[in-house]
C-alpha cells in the first residue's frame, strides 16, 4: 500500500510566491531585471524606513501586511524605466524622490504585485484575500508598524532585493502563521498574462474609485497601525 504526503503550503512558500509577485510584476513593468535574495530574514517588526515606505493590508482566507522600503536612488530607477516604457520622454519626468508623481507610481506598482499574488493564492490556494489601497509614504526617518489586526502567532520575514543598477529594496512581511494541506489534486485556472493585468490596472473604473475614497481610507488604516 503506497501512503501519498500531504502537500503542505506554508509562511515560506506565501513569501516565496510573493517575491515572485514582485520580481514578475517588476521585470515586466521597467523591461528590467529585479531579483531577490537566496537568504531571507527572521524579524520582530515590521516598519516603513527611509525614503519611500509603501504597505498595504490583505484579509480574508488569511491576514497580513506587506511593506516595500525603497531608498531614494531604488525609487527613482524604477520610477524612471517605467515611465520610459510607458513612452514618456526623459524631459519630462520628475527629478526628486519626493514628487507626487514618484510616489503614485511606486503605488500603482505595488497595488499590480498583491494583485498578482492575490489572484495566484485564489488559483493555487483556493482561497480569496482582499487588499486596500496601496498607500506610500516619503519618509526621513523609521516608523514601525503596529499591525492592528487578529494576528494569533505573528510571523515576519524581510526580504532584500536588487535592481539591475544594483539598488537596493526590501520586502518585509507579517502574516499570522499558517498552513494550507492540499487534500486532493486540482488543475488552478489559467494564469493571467501579466500584461493583461496592467492593461486592466489602467483601465478598470475601480481603480479610479478607490482613488477618489483614498484620502478617507488613509485617515483609518493609518489608525488602524497606530500612526
Amino acid at each position: 500500500m503506497v501512503t501519498e504526503d500531504k502537500v503542505v503550503y506554508g509562511t515560506e512558500d506565501l513569501l516565496t510566491s510573493l517575491c515572485d509577485s514582485v520580481t514578475r510584476v517588476l521585470n515586466i513593468a521597467t523591461q528590467s531585471t529585479v531579483h531577490y535574495s537566496a537568504m531571507v530574514q527572521r524579524i520582530t517588526k515590521v516598519g516603513l524606513k527611509p525614503d519611500i515606505g509603501c504597505f498595504v493590508l490583505f484579509d480574508g482566507g488569511f491576514t497580513g501586511l506587506v511593506v516595500l522600503n525603497f531608498t531614494k536612488d531604488t525609487a527613482m530607477e524604477l520610477y524612471e524605466r517605467y515611465m520610459l516604457h510607458m513612452g514618456m520622454p526623459k524631459s519630462e519626468l520628475a527629478g526628486s524622490h519626493t514628487s507626487d508623481e514618484v510616489s503614485n507610481i511606486l503605488g500603482e506598482l505595488m497595488n499590480q504585485i498583491v494583485g498578482d499574488f492575490t489572484g495566484k493564492i485564489r488559483r493555487e490556494l483556493q482561497t480569496n484575500i482582499t487588499q486596500n489601497q496601496p498607500k506610500m509614504l516619503v519618509l526621513t526617518k523609521q516608523v514601525m508598524l503596529n499591525v492592528d489586526t487578529p494576528l494569533d502567532r505573528p510571523e515576519m520575514r524581510r526580504v532584500s532585493f536588487y535592481t539591475e543598477k544594483n539598488n537596493v529594496f526590501y520586502l518585509e512581511l507579517a502574516i499570522d502563521r499558517t498552513e494550507f494541506i492540499r487534500l486532493h489534486d486540482f488543475d488552478p485556472h489559467e494564469e493571467m498574462d501579466p500584461d493583461a493585468l496592467m492593461d486592466m490596472d489602467h483601465s478598470t473604473p475601480a481603480a479610479d474609485t478607490a482613488a477618489s475614497s483614498s484620502e478617507e481610507d488613509n485617515d483609518e488604516l493609518l489608525k488602524s497601525l497606530g500612526m
